[in-house]
C-alpha cells in the first residue's frame, strides 16, 4: 500500500545516504571498522598520543596539556571529527619516544638529564584536586587506548595456593589513575612503564618482519625524587618495589617532580583484527542473554494474551455491531461504535501535535539506522565519533520523513498553514535540544573543559540545522502536505457529543504509569549499560543486543498504545489524539525515574556543575526517548483505530 511505499522509499534512500557517508569515510581504508592496520618495521617510531584526561565524579573532561606534564617541542593537535569534539577528545602528541621491538629500561621523560620538574603552588594545588576527583590520563598508541590491567583472585575457599593463582580473573581499567591520595596526602603517578604487545605479520623469505600493535598496557607508579637516581644521560634506575617511597604532591608547597617512563615489548598470538577484544570483554555477557530472553518471553507472552484478548472482543464487538436484525437492542448500544462520529475529530493545538510527531519520526529513522549499521560492525569504537558524527547527520538528513509525516497528518487534522507547520517541525524539537546544550555548555566554558563544544563548532552546528535539516524538513512537509491525506473510514458528526465522566483509573497519569512499565521492563538492564557507558567512560559496542532490545520496545509501546486506546473508546472518550502520544511515551517517565536511582546509587557525583550536567543530558534523553516511545503507539493506536472503524457498519 502507500504506506510501505513510503518506508521502502524512505529505507532506499536512508541506505545510500549510509552508503555514501561509509564510501567517504573508508576512501582511506580497506577495513570497514575503524582503520587500516599500520605495519611497523624493527626500531620504527611508534608515536604516543594523549586524548584526555576524564572522571567519572565531574563529567567534566580536560585536555592533556591542562596539567603541567611534560611537553615536546612542538605541541600538533590533531584534526577532529565532529564526533570527537563533542566527547571532548584533544589529541595531542606527547614526548615519549617509543621505537618498535626495542625496550627501554628507565628514561627520564623531560628536562634531561637529570633536572627535575619545578611545580608551583598553583599547579601542585590543581594536580592535588584532580587527584582527589580521580581524573584518570588517557594516552593512545597506534589509535588503540592504553589499559590499566587489574586483577582479582574469586573468593574460593579450600583450595591449593597453585590452584587459585591460575584462576585469577583480569580486568582493564580505561586509562591509568592519575595518582592516589592516602590518609589526605596526594601522590602523583610520575614514572609510567608501559607494556606493548605486537603481532608479527608472516612475511616471504628475506623480507623484512612486519610488527602490528595488539595491545597497550600501562603501570603507573608513585616514585619519589631522590629515589629514581637519574644519571647525565638522562637514565634512571627504579627502585625495589619493597623499598620504594612514593612520590607527594604537597598543595601547599612547591614541589620538584621527576618525570619518567620504561617500556617493555612482549610478542602476542592475538591478531591486528581481534585487538579491541580485550577492552570490549565484558564480565556480564551472560546478564546479557538473560535479560534479552526474557524480555522476549515477557513481551511475546504479553503480546500474545493482548493480541488475543483485543481479536477476540473485537470480533465479538464488530459481529454484534453488525448484527441488524434486533433494531430495539441496537438503540441502547455502548461501547466504541458510539463514538464512531467524533473519533476522527481533529484535537487541539493540530500543528504542534503534527511536529512533535515529525520529530519522532526523524528520531526513529536516525536510531534505527544509527543501531542497524553500529550492528554491522561499522561504527565500532575504534573509529573515534564514528557514531556522534553519524547521528548528527543521519538526524539532519532524516527531516525529509520527518516532514513529510508531519506534513501528512497536519492537512489530515484539518491544518492550512503548511508553512507554519513546517517551520515549527523544524524548529520546535531541535530548538529544545539546543537551548539545553546552549546553557550547559555555558557552564562548561566556565569550568575550562575540553569538554566545552568550541564556537566554531557550535556555529557549524547551526548552519546544519538551517542549511541541511531545514530545507529538508520543508519539502518532506511540503510533499507530506499535498498529498491525499490519511483516509478516515468514518465521517465526523458536526456537533461533538457529551464525553461520559470517566472512571478513576482513566485518568491520563494512571494511564502513563500503567502502559510505562511493559515497554520499560523489556529494556532495563539494556538502559544499565547505557548509562555505564556515558557516564563511567565505558565502551558500549553490545548493538546486536540493542537492535533486539529496540525492536522488542517497538513492538511492546504498539501493544500497550493499542490495548489503552481500546478502553478509552470503549469508556466513550474519543480524545485520544494527544492522550495516545502523552500515554504510549510512558516509559519516558521510568526512564527518568531510573536516572535519578542511577545517579543515587552508582555515581559518586557530589557537586553542583557535574550534577547539572547529568539531570541536564538527562532530561534531553527522557525528552527523546518520549517522542520516540509516543510517535511509535501514536502510530499504532491510528492505524488500529482506521482497521475497526473500517470494520463496523455505520448507518
Amino acid at each position: 500500500s502507500r504506506m510501505t511505499r513510503v518506508f521502502k522509499m524512505a529505507a532506499a534512500v536512508g541506505k545510500w545516504t549510509l552508503v555514501v557517508l561509509s564510501i567517504l569515510h573508508a576512501a582511506n581504508s580497506f577495513y570497514v571498522p575503524g582503520v587500516a592496520p599500520i605495519n611497523f618495521h624493527q626500531n620504527d617510531v611508534v608515536e604516543i598520543k594523549a586524548v584526555k584526561l576524564t572522571s567519572s565524579r565531574t563529567q567534566l573532561p580536560y585536555e592533556y596539556y591542562s596539567l603541567p606534564f611534560c611537553r615536546p617541542e612542538k605541541i600538533v593537535y590533531k584534526g577532529e571529527n565532529l564526533g570527537e569534539v563533542l566527547r571532548g577528545d584533544r589529541i595531542v602528541n606527547t614526548p615519549f619516544a617509543l621505537t618498535m621491538n626495542t625496550d627501554k629500561p628507565c628514561e627520564v621523560l623531560c628536562d634531561k638529564p637529570n633536572k627535575p620538574v619545578k611545580l608551583s603552588v598553583e599547579k601542585s594545588k590543581l594536580i592535588a584536586e584532580r587527584i582527589k576527583e580521580e581524573y584518570y590520563v588517557h594516552l593512545i598508541a597506534d589509535n588503540l587506548p592504553v589499559a590499566t590491567r587489574l586483577e582479582f583472585f574469586p573468593n574460593r575457599e579450600g583450595e591449593d595456593e597453585q590452584k587459585k593463582d591460575s584462576l585469577r580473573d583480569v580486568q582493564f581499567e580505561h586509562g591509568y589513575r592519575l595518582g592516589f591520595s592516602d590518609s589526605n596526602k596526594f601522590y602523583l603517578h610520575n614514572h609510567l612503564s608501559f607494556i606493548l604487545y605486537y603481532h608479527k605479520e608472516k612475511v616471504e623469505q628475506d623480507e623484512e618482519h612486519n610488527f602490528r600493535v595488539v595491545r597497550f598496557e600501562v603501570v603507573p607508579q608513585s616514585v619519589r625524587l631522590q629515589d629514581l637516581k637519574a644519571d647525565e644521560k638522562g637514565l634512571c634506575t627504579l627502585p625495589d618495589a619493597s623499598g620504594s617511597v612514593p612520590q607527594e604532591i604537597d598543595p601547599t608547597k612547591e614541589n620538584d617532580v621527576l618525570f619518567t617512563y620504561s617500556v617493555h615489548w612482549e610478542e602476542s598470538s592475538i591478531k591486528w583484527a581481534s585487538r579491541w577484544d580485550t577492552y570490549l570483554t565484558m564480565s556480564d555477557v551472560q546478564i546479557h542473554w538473560f535479560s534479552i530472553v526474557n524480555s522476549v518471553v515477557v513481551v511475546f507472552f504479553l503480546s500474545g494474551i493482548l493480541s488475543m484478548i483485543i481479536i477476540r472482543t473485537l470480533r465479538k464487538d464488530i459481529a454484534n455491531y453488525n448484527r441488524e436484525d434486533d433494531i430495539e437492542d441496537t438503540m441502547e448500544e455502548s461501547g466504541w461504535k458510539n463514538v464512531h462520529g467524533d473519533v476522527f475529530r481533529p484535537p487541539q493545538y493540530p500543528m504542534i501535535l503534527s511536529s512533535l510527531l515529525g520529530s519522532g519520526i526523524q528520531l526513529f529513522c536516525m536510531i534505527l539506522i544509527v543501531i542497524f549499521v553500529a550492528m554491522l560492525g561499522m561504527l565500532s569504537p575504534s573509529s573515534r565519533g564514528a557514531l556522534m558524527t553519524t547521528s548528527c547527520f543521519l538526524f539532519m538528513f532524516m527531516g525529509v520523513f520527518g516532514g513529510y509525516f508531519a506534513g501528512r497528518l497536519y492537512r489530515t487534522l484539518k491544518g492550512h498553514r503548511w508553512k507554519k507547520g513546517a517551520f515549527c517541525t523544524a524548529t520546535l524539537y531541535p530548538a529544545v535540544v539546543f537551548g539545553i546544550c546552549f546553557v550547559l555548555n555555558c557552564f562548561i566554558w566556565g569550568e575550562h573543559s575540553s569538554g566545552a563544544v568550541p564556537f566554531a563548532t557550535m556555529v557549524a552546528l547551526l548552519c546544519m540545522w538551517f542549511g541541511i535539516s531545514m530545507p529538508l524538513v520543508y519539502l518532506g512537509y511540503y510533499f507530506g502536505f499535498r498529498k491525499q491525506p490519511y483516509d478516515n473510514p468514518v465521517r465526523t458528526n458536526q456537533i461533538p457529543r457529551q464525553i461520559p465522566e470517566q472512571r478513576w483509573y482513566m485518568n491520563k497519569f494512571v494511564g502513563i504509569l500503567m502502559a510505562g512499565i511493559l515497554p520499560f521492563g523489556a529494556m532495563f538492564i539494556e538502559l544499565f549499560f547505557i548509562f555505564s557507558a556515558i557516564w563511567e567512560n565505558q565502551f558500549y559496542y553490545l548493538f546486536g543486543f540493542l537492535f533486539l532490545v529496540f525492536i522488542i520496545l517497538v513492538v511492546s509501546c504498539s501493544q500497550i498504545s493499542i490495548v489503552m486506546v481500546y478502553f478509552q473508546l470503549c469508556a466513550e472518550d474519543y480524545r485520544w489524539w494527544w492522550r495516545t502520544f502523552l500515554v504510549s511515551g510512558g516509559s519516558a517517565f521510568y526512564v527518568l525515574i531510573y536516572a535519578v536511582f542511577y545517579f543515587v546509587n552508582k555515581l559518586d557525583i557530589v557537586e553542583f556543575i557535574p550534577s547539572l550536567l547529568y539531570f541536564g543530558y538527562t532530561a534531553l534523553m527522557v525528552l527523546s526517548f518520549w517522542l520516540l516511545t509516543g510517535t511509535i503507539g501514536f502510530y499504532a493506536a491510528y492505524m488500529f483505530i482506521r482497521k475497526i472503524y473500517a470494520a463496523v457498519k455505520i448507518d
